[in-house]
């Protein structure tokens, strides 16, 4: 059991901004995505598919809904075609992500060298969400130029199969990590609260599972119930559960960046959950409420704010 998981809320949190801010000062980031737009503003940061809207597993918390807002570039010369487009309009990078294959893993083998020429006619940053990866295609991110890869971390084999509907494990998500470590590619691992219809199952697991390789920074985010999919009438997590993972990965992971990433509930239980982020320690928020801005400013934050994703 990790420290966190049973111990007081107000004491972790306690502990866990007492480290932020002896290790970052005293500042809190916010960050706005390219598929989002906030007070009118929109991020430099767009999501590019190359499944389009396609995703062979179609899992129960998204059913390819979350691929609508990505612009599609099924082929390598429309991956080309758009990035050099995202780049001649202003944009600092872009995620490229997709839909899933019914093993887990996105079929990249066709666009790594266009991403590589993408490297080198523009001037983005590339994320990627990988899906499931070997170690080979670890070592093709890399010679690719890929600047840093998003990965979803589940800590529970149950979740994998009710969920995804795939009979891959937490053991493919572990050979994935150590894949990314191996060949030296910037990793930023994804924790999704509640993701097994609203229940902690594995994130306190996933969370033992990323701090063994001590990635950069970790991305929290957490389920949305969407409409159209099994997962539309969930109850989302109470706040404080999520406060006590947050607060925990700041504790288990002193050194790393913790972050509470855009796909969250909104409203009221969005704005709770930021103040309870910034309580709980975390570095950075993305796609910020002004209930989140009072709360830094309780807390004699400096606060900054950024047009790209907030892995970056």
């Amino acid at each position: 059991m990790l420290i966190g998981e049973d111990k007081d809320i107000s004491e972790l949190q306690s502990e866990a901004r007492y480290l932020t801010r002896k290790k970052w000062g005293e500042k809190i980031d916010f960050y706005l995505p390219g598929m989002i737009t906030l007070n009118g503003e929109r991020g430099k940061y767009p999501a590019i598919s190359i499944t389009g809207e396609s995703c062979e597993l179609n899992c129960d918390h998204c059913g390819g809904q979350l691929l609508k807002s990505m612009i599609p570039a099924t082929t390598p010369e429309k991956l080309i075609e758009r990035c050099i487009k995202v780049n001649e309009s202003g944009n600092t990078g872009c995620l490229i992500s997709g839909g899933c294959l019914k093993n887990g893993r996105l079929p990249w083998e066709p666009f790594l060298e266009a991403i590589s020429e993408v490297k080198r006619l523009t001037h983005l940053n590339i994320s990627i969400h990988s899906g499931l990866i070997d170690l080979e295609i670890a070592k093709r991110f890399k010679d690719a130029g890929i600047d840093q890869c998003l990965i979803d971390v589940i800590g529970d084999d149950e979740t994998f199969k009710t969920v995804f509907h795939t009979n891959e494990g937490i053991e493919s998500v572990k050979n994935s990590l150590k894949a990314l470590k191996q060949a030296g590619v910037p990793m930023a691992p994804h924790i999704v609260a509640g993701l097994n219809y609203g229940v902690i199952k594995g994130e306190f697991n996933a969370l033992r599972m990323i701090s063994e390789f001590e990635p950069p920074i970790l991305v929290i985010v957490v389920l949305m119930p969407l409409a159209g999919t099994p997962m539309q009438a969930v109850t989302p997590l109470n706040s404080y559960e999520i406060a006590r993972l947050m607060a925990t990965a700041r504790i288990e992971m002193p050194n790393t960046i913790i972050s509470l990433g855009c796909a969250r509930p909104r409203g009221k239980v969005g704005e709770e959950l930021e103040i309870l982020a910034m309580d709980s320690g975390v570095n950075r928020i993305a796609i910020w409420s002004d209930a989140a801005i009072k709360r830094a400013k309780e807390w004699g934050l400096q606060v900054n704010f950024h047009k790209t994703c907030c892995s970056v």
